[in-house]
Parts: structure tokens; C-alpha cells; sequence
């Protein structure tokens, strides 16, 4: 594919000012070779693709840093609980029941769900990998995949070898497109001996760590009652930030700790609806950016959110920071574009790669249509993108060079078969729905 965007507004996420009002993108297979103004593209380039329209504004594709693909076979099961009470009562009863086909139809659902809302990138945690890789590579997205690791359960011996095997078979797989890395839960799921052994495995296949981090009160107070440290000092004291490490959540972190982040440059994902709907708490992200920590920006599993939309999770993130310090500049709006696209990259070890759209790096590119009338008068394009655009307004999403979504339709997949095998899945999952009520009892 020697493809050419043209007559477009181009945002290339390198800097607060560079917005490219005619311009132009030009892509050889999958890497991009030009980036500027429509009049400046090379006469040699001969494109077989054009893509053409002044209603378009393109930008690099969104990066959803933490989820947890197939849970979309969960959504709207169990709602309005807390973490604890959510996970064990709701959540993990289920996943025991999971079989590897209902992870890759629930998995292609979250492909088709991210890509037709501008996600080119995800960084996945969850159990029979090989299928979340079989689904990656069906769709053409880019993914970080991370088998989940509990070492309280009697096999976590058996599931990190599996782990170990899983990263020696994908990590590069579907074309350089989808990397690995090891997913130990958490630290109150992981024991600090446990943890050890997965920072060895890491550094012997040179691959990074997944693993949520201080996300909620009760984890903090848990782990400190069992070993008299934070959860990020029973990582550190365990080796975890020895080796590249995305910590999802980060929600309750001191300024010491944040410092620290930064010294060991570990990335956090905030999760922001996720962390309200589970009344979590806010993530510190104007202080973590401070301290000069990665922050990326994820949704979360659809169990817990409810959807994959990180156009909600922008607007989100940047009011989050506004209300909770009562200061209207703590994340303004390009900071929140950051956080999902540079932010989403670095994160993921792959900034060499993708989340800017320059010349050299991947061709991974969504077209918004700006021709909606909530995003009318064009006043400020980032504005818009943060604070008014939806995940319906992506018309073109392009990953590694190949167009996968067109004119608001997916090229890659069949919805329609693939929302009847995950209703079907989900119907042998659940069987007849409890009430409510007795998720509490």
C-alpha cells in the first residue's frame, strides 16, 4: 500500500503548535515517509490510496494502555460494587468458568469496539493469551499482551511457564505488531518471593512488567498490614522496577513515591472511569507529570467502565485533574491528547515506533470527521478532540500502513457474527442473571 492523505488537517502530537492546516501524509507499506503541508509532497510519490477531505483532521492512533479485552463478555454484569466485592464475588467466579474460544470472540468484540473509536494500540492483561494474540492478529491492531499471573493460586508455578512460553512465541508476532510482557497481577495477589521470580524471567526475555499498583485504599492498607511497606515499596523491595514496568492505575501514591517513579522511569496508566465508577479515587496526574513520570491513559475492562472509548477517557482525565486540584489549567486539553497517544507509546516501550505522526514511525493514523455539529465552529481542533469529540466521529483508522477502518466501517472484522458468538458465550457464562442484590449479600 502506497498510500496518500491529502487536503487535511494534520495534528502530529510533536508539540503543543504543530498543526498542519492543508496537509498531507504520505505512507510506503507501513511506515510513513512524508508529513507536512499538501503542496510539499514529494512528485515521486506515486500512491495507489488517496484520501482526500478539508473535514478531516488526522492525528497518530490512540494507544489504550490497560484493559482487559475479553471482560467485555462481562459487561453490565455486575455493577455498582466496589473492587473487592466486584472482583470476588462478581468477577472471578466467572473468569474461572472462561474457555479459550470465549476469549477470543471477547476479545475480537474489544477489537472491533477500539478500532472503530481511533484505538490502534492496546496493552492487554488476561488469561489464554494465545487466543487474545490469534484475535490481535485477525483484527490488525497493534498489542502489548500480558498473560495475568496470581501467585496465591495453586498454579502459578505452571502459569508462569506458560507465561514464559507465550512470550517466546508472540513477542514480535502478527508482523512486528503485537510485543510482550509479563503480567503479575498485583501486589496483594503476588507475594514478594513470587514477584522475584517474575522479574528474573523478565530480565532473562528482556521484556517489561503489567501489573496494577496501588489502586485502591484497601490495597495500600492491605499490603501494609502484611509486609509494613507500600505497594510500590514491596515492588521495589521484590526487584519489579529493575526492569521496564506499566503500572495501571496508580491512584494512591505519595509525593515520595511519585519521585521515585520517575527516578526508575516506570509509566503509569490511569484509568479514570474506571477508578470513579468503582469509587476508586483520582490518580495524582498532574503531579505524577510534574515529577516527570510516563503517564498513559487507559480504559480499563469493559466490566468496569462499560465501554472501550478513550475519547471519554481524555475528557475525563482532564476534568478529573481540573476539579480535584479547583484549578482549571492542571491538564489542559493537548496534555490529555498527549496522554493517549505519546503518554500510550512510552508507556509500552514503543515511542520509536508510534503515538506522533513523523516520518520514520508506523503508520498508524485515525481520521476524525470534524463535520459533526458538536464539533462546529473549528475554533480549536485539540479542544475539540478532548472536550466535545466522540468515539462515532472516527471515519478512517489506519494501523501498520493497512486501512482496517473506512468511512466509519470495519474492514477487518464481521460485527455482526462476532456480537452473536459473544452473546452466546456470555449466555453460558452467566446462565439465568442473580439479582442484584445477592452480589452483596
Amino acid at each position: 500500500m502506497r498510500l496518500l492523505i491529502k487536503g487535511v488537517t494534520v495534528l502530529p502530537l510533536t508539540g503543543p503548535e504543530a498543526i498542519i492546516k492543508d496537509g498531507a501524509i504520505a505512507v510506503d507499506e507501513d511506515r510513513i515517509t512524508y508529513v507536512g503541508p499538501t503542496e510539499g509532497v514529494p512528485a515521486d510519490f506515486a500512491p495507489n490510496r488517496v484520501i482526500r477531505g478539508a473535514h478531516l483532521l488526522a492525528l497518530p492512533g490512540l494507544v489504550n494502555a490497560h484493559t482487559h479485552a475479553a471482560m467485555t463478555l462481562f459487561r453490565g454484569y455486575a455493577d455498582d460494587l466496589p473492587l473487592k466485592s466486584w472482583l470476588e464475588e462478581a468477577v472471578w467466579p466467572l473468569e474461572a468458568k472462561l474457555r479459550g474460544e470465549d476469549v477470543y470472540w471477547g476479545t475480537l468484540l474489544a477489537c472491533a469496539e477500539m478500532l472503530l473509536g481511533g484505538i490502534t494500540t492496546f496493552a492487554d492483561m488476561y488469561f489464554f493469551m494465545d487466543e487474545v494474540a490469534e484475535a490481535v492478529t485477525k483484527s490488525g491492531m497493534r498489542a502489548s499482551l500480558a498473560r495475568g499471573l496470581i501467585g496465591t493460586l495453586p498454579g502459578a508455578q505452571k502459569a508462569l511457564k506458560e507465561s514464559e512460553a507465550f512470550v517466546r512465541r508472540w513477542h514480535g508476532g502478527a508482523c512486528g505488531r503485537i510485543t510482550c510482557m509479563l503480567g503479575p497481577h498485583a501486589p496483594y495477589t503476588c507475594p514478594p518471593g513470587y514477584l522475584e521470580e517474575v522479574v528474573v524471567l523478565a530480565r532473562q526475555l528482556g521484556v517489561g512488567i503489567h501489573i496494577h499498583l496501588a489502586e485502591t485504599v484497601h490495597e495500600v492498607e492491605e499490603i501494609r498490614r502484611q509486609y509494613g511497606v507500600s505497594p510500590v515499596e514491596m515492588l521495589a523491595n521484590s526487584g519489579v522496577f529493575e526492569v521496564p514496568v506499566l503500572a495501571a492505575h496508580g491512584v494512591h501514591l505519595s509525593p515520595a513515591e511519585q519521585e521515585f517513579l520517575a527516578q526508575r522511569s516506570a509509566a503509569i496508566c490511569t484509568c479514570p472511569e474506571s477508578n470513579m465508577k468503582l469509587a476508586s479515587g483520582i490518580a495524582p496526574v498532574t503531579e505524577l507529570l510534574s515529577a516527570g513520570v510516563t503517564v498513559a491513559l487507559g480504559t480499563d475492562g469493559a466490566a468496569s467502565n462499560n465501554n472501550l472509548d478513550m475519547w471519554e477517557e481524555m475528557r475525563a482525565a482532564a476534568f478529573l485533574a481540573k476539579v480535584s486540584r479547583q484549578d482549571p489549567e492542571a491538564l489542559p486539553a493537548y496534555r490529555a491528547l498527549e496522554l493517549a497517544t505519546v503518554g500510550g507509546a512510552r508507556a509500552l516501550g514503543l515511542e520509536r515506533e508510534i503515538g506522533t505522526l513523523e516520518v520514520g514511525k508506523k503508520a498508524d493514523i485515525v481520521l476524525v470527521d470534524l463535520a459533526r455539529p458538536h464539533l462546529q465552529p473549528p475554533h480549536d481542533p485539540v479542544s475539540h478532540l478532548v472536550y466535545a469529540a466522540r468515539a462515532s466521529d472516527v471515519d478512517t483508522v489506519v494501523v501498520n500502513g493497512r486501512i482496517v477502518v473506512e468511512g466509519g466501517r470495519l474492514l477487518t472484522l464481521d460485527p455482526a457474527e462476532i456480537m452473536q458468538r459473544c452473546r452466546e458465550a456470555a449466555r453460558r457464562l452467566v446462565g439465568q442473571k442473580l439479582p442484584r442484590r445477592s452480589l452483596l449479600a
